[in-house]
């Protein structure tokens, strides 16, 4: 699909890697929705990107508002034929801390948040999305779900996390073949360590030896290339069911 012909739905749009992608879109002629808890920052957001870019709260775990929204945003750009999962939370906890063991809620949380969210989000956009005149190749739609190298190299601490990103990792393959029939295309992006809101207050110290972890360029991702990552995706029709690592080939160690 060419990016001009774009109207997505971004989750977790209203900051980080989720607006950078929105950005991204919007420069290249796309219509966009964000879809963010944070109602202030979503707002503010939309404002920024013009008039091709609208805001609507979203519960990426609410499946009757998950429903609802998106089709809201099908109506309000006059299709849907992209829909961009960059919504999540960390989850950060050791399975056995100092204060014993991680409570189950929040394991349930953080897998709810970034699988059961993912899920929920691609199941209601693919069905809108067969309704589409198909284009070139029966193309219909494009699901891009965001993972985590973490789904591969989990470190302690991450136990939910990764579990719920190795969810995220599996089912690409498994969509993709069943929506291959309605021409809607599944793919994951799996970032490395992103410069985004979550590491702004780092300690200088922490910052630098975590660029040093990558081997090349040494440096954390800058949201712009993550945002590239998915307009390629959405450009090249022979992506499908698979997983891109986007991560200066870094391997996560332990801790």
């Amino acid at each position: 699909m060419q990016l001009h012909q774009t109207q997505a739905a971004i989750t977790g749009g209203a900051s980080g890697l989720g607006l950078a992608v929105a950005r991204h879109l919007i420069a290249h002629g796309a219509s966009v929705t964000l879809l963010d808890v944070n109602d202030e920052k979503g707002q503010a957001a939309a404002k920024e990107l013009g008039e091709r870019a609208r805001f609507a709260k979203l519960d990426v775990t609410s499946e009757s508002d998950v429903q609802a929204v998106l089709a809201d945003a099908k109506t309000a750009m006059g299709g849907l034929n992209a829909v961009i999962s960059c919504a999540g939370i960390l989850g950060a906890g050791r399975v056995l801390g100092k204060e014993g063991p991680m409570p189950l809620s929040q394991f349930e949380t953080t897998v709810r948040v970034n699988l059961v969210g993912s899920f929920n989000v691609a199941k209601a956009a693919a069905n809108l999305m067969q309704a589409n005149a198909p284009g070139e190749d029966g193309e219909r739609g494009v699901i891009i779900n965001t993972a985590s190298i973490a789904a591969f190299e989990g470190q302690i601490g991450q136990a939910a996390y990764s579990a719920s990103k190795g969810g995220v990792v599996a089912m690409a393959l498994p969509m993709a073949r069943e929506f291959a029939r309605i021409g809607v295309r599944v793919m994951t992006v799996a970032p490395g360590v992103f410069h985004t809101p979550m590491v702004d207050g780092m300690p200088q110290a922490v910052y630098d030896s975590l660029c040093a972890q990558v081997p090349y360029p040494s440096r954390l991702g800058k949201p712009d290339e993550f945002a590239d990552a998915v307009a390629f995706i959405l450009q090249n029709r022979y992506l499908n069911g698979s997983v891109i690592r986007v991560d200066g080939a870094i391997r996560l160690q332990p801790k």
